[in-house]
């Protein structure tokens, strides 16, 4: 979570329930706006998937299922 993420996340919780509740609503939109269909990555997303894309893959035929103490 990011510093900024953090610091929100406490000035949340030092407010009351009900505003607490006004505050999700207002981030839950922003956030909705932002990204309607839950599909763009955050730079963390971003570098994590091009992380494990430049990782080696490891082919499903090459796995003995049946003995994985090997691995």
């Amino acid at each position: 979570m990011t510093a900024i993420a953090m610091d929100i996340a406490k000035m949340v919780d030092m407010l009351p329930e009900s505003e607490q509740r006004l505050a999700h609503e207002v981030l839950k939109r922003l956030v909705l706006a932002w990204d309607p269909d839950f599909e763009k990555v955050t730079p963390e997303e971003a570098n994590r998937i091009a992380a494990a894309e430049a990782d080696e893959f490891v082919v499903e035929s090459d796995v003995n299922w049946d003995d994985l103490t090997q691995y």
